[in-house]
C-alpha cells in the first residue's frame, strides 16, 4: 500500500472510502495526510537505521563511539516529534470540531437502537418506523446462495434528502449499539439513557450502507443500516406520502382496539410472531435453553393464572439485565396480544387465557 495510488488502494477495499459528503472527504484527506506523514517518518527512521548498520558494522573495522549523552541530539528528538504532532493535531482538531457541529440543521432524525433493529423518528414530520434485516434466513443458514448485499439489506431504509443538513440524535432502549455509515464518516455509539449527536449533508442521491459497530448481543451481525438519499423534491413527496400512510395506519389500529380477535386468530398470528421473534431463544417447542433462556412450556408465568399482567409487562418492556428485549416498539398491539395468547395456550399450556390489543393498550397507558 506504500507505493500504490490511494484511489487504487481504495478500490481494493484496503483504504478508507472517500465517502458521499464533504465532511467524509475531509476525514479521508486528513487520514491520507497523517498516513503520508507516518510513511515519511518510517522512511527516515529505517533509512537511518539501515545506513548505520551498513556503514558502521564491525566488519568494516568501526569502533563504537564512547560518549554518555548528546544534548543537541536529545533536544532535536524532543522538538521534532513535538512539531510533527502539532502539524497533525491542528487539522485533526478542526475536523473533529466540524464533525460535532450540528447547528443550523434543516431536519432532525431520532435513531434508537433496539436488539436487533433500528427505529427512526422524524422530528419535523409525523413519521416513525422500524428498520430490520431483510436478508432471508435461508441465506444465513446456507440453504440459499448469498445475495449481493448479504446482511446489508433492510425492510425499511432511512430516507433523507440530499443538499440538506440532517442532524441525527442517536440513543438506545436496551444495550449499547453503534450507528455506523462509513460513507458519511459517522460512527456514533447508541447508549441507553444518553443521546449522541451527528450530522450529514449528502451530495449525491444513492443508497448508503453500514452496520451496528458495537457488539450488542446474539444478533449483532444482523443489524445493518441502509440510508437512501433522495433529491429534495423526491424526499418531500416521499415524506408526505409516508405521513398520510402512517396516519391511516394509526387510525386503523385505533379502530382495531375496539375489536376482539378469536382464539384461533390470536393463535395463528401469535405462532407466526413467536417463530420470527422468540423461537431462537425459547426454542420452537417452548423448552428454552436450561440456565440461559427460561422455558415457557408448562412452567413460569406462561401458565400462572394470576400472571397475565406480568406476562404482558415482560413482553412489552423486556427484563433489565437479561437478554429479554422490549417489544413495545417492535410489534403492533395486535401482534403483542397474539404472541402472549399463543405462549399461554401452546405446548399444552392450555390456560384458555386470551389477550386482546385493547389489553396491551390499557397496560401501556396505565404505566406511562
Amino acid at each position: 500500500m506504500l507505493t500504490m495510488p490511494a484511489a487504487y488502494a481504495e478500490s481494493l477495499q484496503i483504504n478508507l472510502p472517500r465517502g458521499a459528503t464533504d465532511i467524509s472527504n475531509t476525514v479521508y484527506n486528513l487520514h491520507m495526510f497523517v498516513f503520508y506523514v507516518c510513511v515519511a517518518i518510517g522512511v527516515v527512521v529505517f533509512a537511518a537505521m539501515f545506513w548505520s548498520m551498513i556503514r558502521h558494522r564491525k566488519s568494516r573495522g568501526q569502533v563504537p563511539a564512547k560518549f554518555h549523552d548528546n544534548v543537541k541530539v536529545e533536544i532535536a528528538w524532543t522538538i521534532i516529534p513535538f512539531l510533527i504532532l502539532i502539524t497533525m493535531a491542528v487539522p485533526a482538531t478542526r475536523v473533529l470540531i466540524d464533525m460535532e457541529d450540528t447547528s443550523d440543521s434543516d431536519m432532525t432524525v431520532l435513531i434508537t437502537g433496539s436488539q436487533w433493529r433500528w427505529n427512526y423518528e422524524y422530528f419535523e414530520h409525523d413519521v416513525q418506523y422500524r428498520s430490520s434485516l431483510a436478508t432471508m434466513r435461508d441465506q444465513i443458514y446456507g440453504n440459499l446462495e448469498k445475495g449481493e448485499n448479504y446482511l446489508l439489506e433492510v425492510d425499511r431504509p432511512l430516507v433523507i434528502p440530499t443538499d440538506r443538513k440532517v442532524r441525527f440524535l442517536i440513543t438506545s432502549d436496551d444495550v449499547i449499539h453503534s450507528w455506523w455509515v462509513p460513507e458519511f464518516a459517522i460512527k456514533k455509539d447508541a447508549n441507553p439513557g444518553y443521546i449522541n449527536e451527528a450530522w450529514t449533508i449528502v451530495d449525491e442521491p444513492g443508497i448508503y450502507r453500514g452496520q451496528c459497530a458495537e457488539l450488542c448481543g446474539r444478533d449483532h451481525a444482523f443489524m445493518p443500516v441502509v440510508v437512501i438519499a433522495m433529491e429534495p423534491d423526491d424526499f418531500d413527496e416521499w415524506i408526505a406520502n409516508e405521513e398520510t400512510r402512517q396516519a391511516e395506519a394509526r387510525a386503523e389500529e385505533e379502530r382495531l382496539l375496539d375489536m376482539e380477535m378469536s382464539m384461533d386468530e390470536l393463535m395463528s398470528m401469535g405462532e407466526n410472531v413467536y417463530t420470527a421473534q422468540c423461537a431462537a431463544c425459547h426454542q420452537p417447542n417452548g423448552q428454552g435453553v436450561p440456565g440461559v433462556f427460561p422455558a415457557l412450556a408448562g412452567e413460569g408465568m406462561s401458565v400462572d393464572p394470576d400472571g397475565i399482567e406480568d406476562h404482558i409487562d415482560i413482553v412489552v418492556n423486556g427484563a433489565s439485565g437479561t437478554a429479554m428485549q422490549a417489544y413495545r416498539n417492535q410489534l403492533t398491539m395486535r401482534e403483542l396480544a397474539a404472541v402472549i395468547t399463543y405462549e399461554r395456550n401452546a405446548w399444552d399450556n392450555d390456560t384458555g387465557d386470551t389477550v386482546q390489543a385493547a389489553d396491551i393498550h390499557n397496560f401501556i397507558q396505565g404505566n406511562q
